[in-house]
């Protein structure tokens, strides 16, 4: 079967072929995540309230959408696949993912991109039928659309946007009066007048023909107020309320000086004038030494329930120390009250809460799978197919992986984590400070070189790597880490214990903020410590850049 047939085809769970175990196999019998945060043991959330963030972990940009009396949701995935996970809640509180928009390798190319490319900020509307998400691939194609009339899929592939050309964050916007309209960011008019400068563009869409149709024009140039040289206005989306037509829009970069602004206009061709009170949303201004702190908040999208409660999501950080965070961005949740005609989610020096009365919305039962609070999820591998949550690095190259006998089977791959490719690397999001990943293993090495065993990356040039290696003819268990493009593409070891050959093996990585711990067990012995407190800062975005968070997985490799 072509590579990426069979891609499709696990990912679809059309097969699950039983594989024979030998040298070039590995078989991983289950894995299990358990995770909590510091603020667990102090912040409960009592009855009739909920818990921020809604989201745990690598959730960045979420968009929001209703029909009916259900909400759906989707966040960024950059080079990640499959992308673009849909979410489905009908209390705004409890969530369950029901797929991914981006599941199938021809709809959209990651090449060799890095992991923080691809697809930025969806956005998620519906209408008269149709669910639409609005996207940009960064190198890798541009802005496009993509429909479905069931939120679960399948989705159409992606319809360009070629006069969008160098924007990203489309959203769009139907109009009371059946017009159609696209929004975005992209490059202001002339010169950029200082770095971050951007502006938010409109243009009217033909629905038909899926095409942009006249002129484009300039709704926001900087934002709010160019004269204080505001950077990166972005994320737009426009609603209408009360006769106006009310445009939000992230504003001050994906860092600590994040924010959500609102302008309003009684045209979506504008003008816009912003309000008197902005930013609507920001922690920029409160003591970067309080408890449990929520920073770099922004990226909104606003709902409304049946009964006419809005509320938002939008991204959020939760750092361990200075600014540094290997969860990445996750997904809140907060009320929008309207004051004098104007949204408001934070006032000056508000906290973003982390436990909140819920929407007054029907009690839903809490999700298979939690994404909330501290959990527990064990892995099985007993399906024909991995649950949605599971990722690769870019587009499937290659047949090196099966579900079958109730385990799941990688092929060793001559890729590397940094090799910008596809490894033989399945992985989930770390979604909590302190967090427990354990598996069981089978796995020979046949050859110095090989390798199996589990890894954490952040991108292609900071990851961790605790592996079952050979030699000099002795068997190890081995950490090795790669921080920077300065250190060689193979990482270097930090440490190693040798191990007997046995049946198989547990291994297990513990998080505790920016401290790791390597642990193994040998065909159910006790465990034996290889390597502890390794300096999991390298995993922060602060130090490896990008957008994403920890993915961690089952992970395996051949020498070269």
């Amino acid at each position: 079967m072509r590579g990426w047939m069979a891609a499709l085809a696990l990912t679809m769970g059309l097969f699950s072929a039983p594989v024979a175990l030998a040298a070039e196999t590995a078989r991983f019998n289950w894995l299990e995540y358990q995770g909590a945060d510091p603020s667990d043991a102090v912040v409960t959330a009592k009855p009739g309230e909920y818990r921020n963030p809604i989201l745990n972990g690598f959730y960045p940009d979420p968009s929001i959408t209703r029909v009916g009396e259900d909400y759906y949701l989707v966040t960024s995935t950059f080079s990640w696949f499959p992308g673009i996970p849909v979410f489905h809640s009908r209390d705004l509180v409890n969530w369950t993912q029901i797929g991914n928009a981006i599941d199938r390798p021809d709809q959209l190319d990651f090449k060799a991109l890095g992991l923080s490319r691809g697809v930025f900020a969806p956005a998620i509307d519906y209408h008269d039928g149709t669910f639409y998400i609005l996207n940009t691939c960064v190198d890798c194609g541009g802005n496009f659309i993509i429909t479905a009339k069931d939120p679960k899929g399948p989705w159409s592939n992606p319809v360009w946007l070629p006069d969008l050309v160098g924007g990203i964050d489309p959203s769009i916007f139907f109009d009371e009066d059946g017009r159609t309209y696209i929004l975005n960011n992209g490059p202001p008019e002339g010169q950029p007048l200082y770095e971050g400068h951007r502006a938010i563009w409109v243009q009217e869409l033909d629905l038909k023909s899926m095409k942009t149709i006249g002129p484009r024009k300039v709704l926001v140039n900087g934002g709010v107020d160019l004269s204080t040289k505001p950077i990166w206005i972005e994320g737009p989306h426009i609603f209408k309320k009360d006769g106006y037509y009310y445009l939000i829009c992230a504003e001050g970069g994906t860092a600590i000086n994040h924010s959500q602004v609102v302008l309003r206009g009684t045209s979506p061709m504008g003008p816009f004038t912003p309000a008197p009170s902005n930013p609507i949303l920001t922690q920029r201004d409160l003591d970067p030494a309080r408890p449990f702190p929520i920073t770099s908040a922004g990226h909104a999208d606003f709902v409304v329930t049946p009964k006419g409660e809005w509320w938002a999501t939008f991204l959020a950080i939760r750092p361990y120390g200075d600014d540094l965070y290997n969860t990445g961005r996750e997904t809140f949740l907060m009320p929008v009250r309207w004051v004098d005609g104007w949204p408001r989610m934070t006032e000056p020096g508000q906290a973003i809460p982390l436990t909140h009365a819920k929407p007054d919305l029907p009690p839903q039962p809490v999700p298979k799978v939690p994404t909330t609070g501290a959990f527990q999820v064990r892995d099985e591998f007993d399906g024909d197919r991995l649950p949605p949550y599971w990722m690769m690095a870019r587009n499937p190259k290659g047949d090196w992986y099966r579900l079958s006998d109730g385990a799941l089977t990688l092929t060793l791959q001559p890729v590397g984590l940094s090799d910008y490719g596809n490894p033989a690397f399945w992985a989930r999001r770390q979604q909590h400070h302190n967090a427990t990943i354990t598996t069981e293993l089978v796995f020979t090495p046949g050859r110095a070189g090989d390798r199996a065993g589990l890894a954490a990356v952040q991108s292609d040039e900071n990851w961790m790597r605790f592996t079952i290696e050979k030699e000099g003819g002795q068997l190890l268990a081995r950490v090795a880490a790669r921080a920077g493009k300065d250190v060689p593409a193979d990482g270097k070891v930090l440490g190693s214990a040798p191990v007997k050959a046995a049946a198989s093996y547990r291994l297990r990585i513990t998080a505790r903020g920016g401290d790791y711990d390597f642990d193994v067990a040998a065909d159910g012995a006790d465990w034996q410590r290889v390597l502890t407190g390794a300096d999991g800062t390298i995993l922060s975005t602060k130090k490896a850049g990008g957008f994403i968070g920890v993915m961690v997985g089952p992970f395996a490799s051949r020498a070269r």
